[in-house]
């Protein structure tokens, strides 16, 4: 019985949580400390670790709760029913977007958004970039850092990398091999030499 409910409480938390996992915590105020499945200042606990830990906010703290009561299946089906709303409704808007995605007014304002989100994500990337290599602390400060020219020698070096790997195989790597190797350069460059 506890595993139904405990699906049922996180299922409500998820379905009408707005605004993020910070948006639920009155819900679980009100669910799960009401229901005297946890004190309230071990509330103040669980949000605590759940911030800390990776993942989701809303999925760690229903999982929290959820072997707090019932162990490793309490844990699985509170986890299920926070994540299974968002899931449907997902489900649901993707099934309606394949059927828009046939209109031609749909598509026009499709191809003209992907510039704007190319920019975007260029432009990020070329600020993280600059201030990675070129700024200090301030962007007017202009003068070369010397402790960041390892993460300039990575970064070229990356690039390097994946213009060889795609001009020999044909295709772009993996991104997993791309960070695999990242994290291998970043070790080298900042605590072996």
């Amino acid at each position: 019985m506890i595993f139904f409910e405990l699906f049922y409480v996180f299922f409500l938390i998820g379905l009408f949580t707005f605004g993020g996992g910070y948006g639920m915590i009155p819900l679980i105020q009100e669910q799960v400390v009401a229901r005297g499945w946890i004190e309230y200042a071990n509330l103040t606990d669980f949000v605590a670790i759940s911030e800390s830990t990776p993942g989701p906010f809303a999925i760690n703290i229903a999982t929290f709760v959820g072997s707090q009561m019932g162990g490793v299946f309490g844990a699985m089906c509170a986890t299920l029913g926070v994540v299974l709303p968002s899931f449907i409704i997902i489900l649901i808007i993707a099934v309606v977007i394949s059927r828009f995605m046939k209109n031609r007014f749909v598509r026009g304002a499709l191809s003209g958004v992907r510039p704007i989100v190319l920019g975007l994500i260029s432009g990020t990337a070329i600020v993280f970039l600059l201030k990675l290599v070129i700024y200090s602390t301030s962007p007017y400060n202009y003068s070369l850092v010397s402790t960041y020219r390892p993460s300039l020698t990575i970064f070229v070096m990356l690039f390097t990398f994946y213009l060889a790997y795609r001009k020999i195989k044909k295709k772009s790597p993996h991104p997993i091999i791309i960070l695999g190797i990242s994290a291998l350069l970043g070790i080298i460059a900042f605590y072996l030499i």
